[in-house]
């Protein structure tokens, strides 16, 4: 395959990486979703990380039909992301697409929950002893040598259940002398430190080295002890060199000449000649122990190569069950006909947390129960009265900061995972997974060209023929209120007539009446406001009911935090206006309750 047919990857974009990395390797690095080195070939990270997207699963990324599902998905990362162990596990999340058939996201399902599952059992100081080893891991660019030094650690964690058991069988001593092997060698090169005769012929010949930049002091240094004749010169020159040299009495005594005419000639040619032998030996010695390694390595290649696999493996499902547990997430149920659109095609949830909220972790989540097609749901909270019935497409009303946004955005997760094959944020889930996800946040505007460009996103999904979920928020908000209600009704017709399921979110339902069969009201529903004046919400949607705006609360609010008359007169007549019973009803409850 050429480089210019992966997406994104354009003639300049092919130069970059053939110059830095050759036309295979940069193939590789693709098909591999390497991050890292297409970065370090000059790409931009979010360039190469958009590449290897679309190179690795790029039928999945179809599936994201508008830019505020690609953004969700991408916020999804981001989150799962903070659970990396490594910064090459990082990089492998934030190229997980959606998958395309079931059998994928079972497996990787699989792989998840069985790494949750064992890291959950791990008792705290197994689980620092493990973070431990890919901290070391990270901090030595994830190379070869830092990947087998990880494997033995993690073997000396002794874990081996769930994703650990891809070392569990590896050879303790063959990966220890591996382990050696890699870090005795650089570059072809023996490390310092390695085999013991070695660094004594290096040291030995770099105080030769040192001893021959600084002939001419040693020679009067002899002098000066006292030394005259031949005799006593040679010997106590001798006695020097085995002392500050380390090299043996026989490697000083050859190095000795037998022909010099003086001292200096006598001590330049025994330094010129030790120097020499000493090199020889360096070398012969260097070559011999670098054979050594390189045998041993030859020998535990398989080994070796086991070991990196697993140990980046493992880092990468550890780092999806931290995630899964840091949200207490868990298997969703696929449910529909895999092959084509059916009557038993379902989304629902059960006691659903929305992570964007969890992840703040400034106040608990109130978790919510929805569903719509043929989904499972029997049981409620209490205070809903019944469970949701059994329509494809729903209309969300209610309170204004009621949660309908964010329901949209919970289910979007929600799918979004379990397309990825990752556990999701419920108690319990239902999902069909979809062909088009169409998910569109409200965005305020009344221009002419954010309607055309709306209606250009999230009409065609519907068109294309495939399973779609449309999760469209607030509509109106894009034109006036009148066209806006004939245009919407006709979203939900069209969801209904092309057997999509979606919930859309409107203060517009009594507006939309007549809603097709196929379609019903769901609303929240505000309860007051507490003693700080704060806007109470359940924010468990109540269904086939629809819910009521509370400007009242609002205006409530309003009226008592007025500090200056003038301004508390204003909102006093917009009380009036709301009707001043309801307001001064609701701020008594709110002070009675002090």
């Amino acid at each position: 395959m050429r480089l210019e047919e992966y997406w994104g990857v354009g003639p300049k974009t092919r130069e970059t990486l053939v110059a830095e990395l050759g036309r295979e390797r940069a193939i590789r690095a693709i098909e591999s979703g390497d991050v890292r080195t297409l970065s370090e070939a000059g790409l931009p990270r979010g360039r190469a990380t958009r590449i290897l997207r679309r190179a690795t699963g790029g039928a999945g990324m179809d599936i994201l039909a508008t830019s505020d599902a690609r953004k969700a998905y991408k916020e999804l990362l981001d989150l799962a992301v903070e659970h990396a162990v490594t910064e090459r596990a990082a990089d492998r999340i934030r190229v997980l697409t959606p998958r395309t058939n079931r059998t994928e996201m079972n497996e990787r399902l699989d792989s998840v929950l069985a790494a949750r599952d064992a890291w959950a059992s791990l008792e705290d100081d197994e689980k620092e002893r493990v973070l431990e080893a890919y901290d070391r891991y990270d901090d030595r660019d994830e190379s070869e040598h830092a990947a087998v030094e990880t494997a033995l650690a993690l073997l000396g964690a002794e874990v081996d259940s769930g994703p650990f058991e891809m070392i569990a069988n590896l050879e303790r001593e063959t990966l220890e002398d591996a382990a050696d092997a890699l870090g005795a060698l650089a570059g072809g090169r023996v490390r310092d430190g390695a085999d013991d005769e070695l660094d004594r012929l290096r040291a030995a010949l770099g105080a030769v080295e040192d001893m021959d930049a600084n002939a001419l002091e040693l020679i009067e240094e002899l002098r000066d002890d006292g030394v005259r004749d031949v005799e006593g010169f040679r010997d106590a020159f001798e006695d020097r060199l085995l002392g500050e040299t380390d090299a043996t009495i026989e490697q000083v005594r050859e190095a000795m000449p037998a022909d010099a005419t003086d001292a200096n000639d006598f001590v330049a040619g025994t330094l010129r000649g030790l120097r020499s032998n000493l090199t020889e030996a360096v070398d012969e010695r260097e070559e011999t122990v670098a054979g050594e390694f390189e045998e041993t390595l030859e020998d535990a290649s398989e080994a070796v190569e086991q070991a990196v696999s697993a140990v980046d493996e493992i880092a990468l499902h550890l780092s999806l069950a931290r995630f899964a547990l840091a949200y207490d997430c868990t298997r969703p149920a696929f449910v529909g006909d895999e092959n084509e659109q059916s009557d038993s095609d379902a989304i629902s949830v059960i006691n659903a947390r929305n992570l964007s909220l969890a992840a703040r972790e400034d106040e608990p989540v109130q978790p919510v129960t929805y569903g719509l097609g043929d989904h499972d749901v029997t049981t409620v909270p209490d205070d809903v009265g019944s469970v949701p019935g059994q329509e494809d497409v729903a209309v969300l009303t209610g309170a204004n900061s009621g949660g309908k946004t964010t329901l949209l955005e919970t289910l979007c997760q929600v799918v979004l995972l379990a397309s990825m094959g990752l556990p999701v944020p419920a108690d319990r889930a239902e999902v069909t997974p979809v062909d088009s996800l169409v998910f569109h946040r409200r965005h305020a505007s009344f221009n002419a060209g954010v309607l055309e460009s709306t209606l250009k996103s999230i009409v065609p999904p519907l068109s294309s023929g495939g399973r779609t979920l449309m999760l469209v928020d607030e509509f109106e908000a894009i034109t006036e209120p009148g066209s806006a209600a004939d245009l919407l009704h006709g979203l939900v017709t069209l969801s209904v007539d092309r057997d999509a399921m979606g919930v859309f979110v409107t203060h517009l339902a009594d507006d939309l009446e007549p809603l097709p069969e196929a379609a019903r009201v769901d609303g929240i529903f505000a309860e007051g406001l507490n003693p700080d004046l704060e806007l109470l919400v359940d924010y468990q949607p109540r269904f086939n009911t629809v819910g009521r705006s509370t400007p009242e609360f609002i205006v409530s609010r309003l009226v008592a935090n007025a500090t200056d008359r003038t301004e508390r007169t204003g909102f006093e007549t917009l009380a009036e206006a709301v009707g001043d019973e309801v307001v001064q009803r609701t701020l008594a409850d709110a002070r009675w309750t002090e």
